[in-house]
């Protein structure tokens, strides 16, 4: 699963804005939300198929952990956005600036 198939749901997109103050617990995380538990295993699981977080058995507790190399397929699809904006705005310099020597130079 990519990543960004992954971050289509918010519920998943917010259990990573949690993790990212520090690693927890399935039970951790569920108490944060008013979806079961069981829904909370599943999003997890999903987060994990998408390389978003890792599990890590302590005891009798699974800690999820933000994994952020997973983030690389979200920011190479973002900065291809990023990448045709300067493009563009590269172009409309020129443009603009060419379009301003040409008004300079008429009487």
């Amino acid at each position: 699963m990519h990543a960004l198939d992954a971050l289509g749901n918010s519920v998943r997109r917010e259990i990573l804005v949690g993790l990212r103050a520090h690693p927890a617990t399935v039970g951790e995380i569920a108490s944060r939300f008013s979806v079961s538990r069981p829904a909370i295993s599943r999003h997890l699981a999903t987060l994990q198929q998408a390389g978003l977080v890792t599990a890590k058995a302590s005891g009798t507790h699974t800690v999820y952990a933000i994994r952020i190399e997973g983030l690389t397929p979200v920011r190479s699809y973002l900065d291809g956005f990023w990448d045709t904006a300067l493009e563009r705005l590269e172009q409309l310099a020129r443009s603009e600036a060419h379009g301003a020597r040409g008004a300079k130079s008429r009487p």
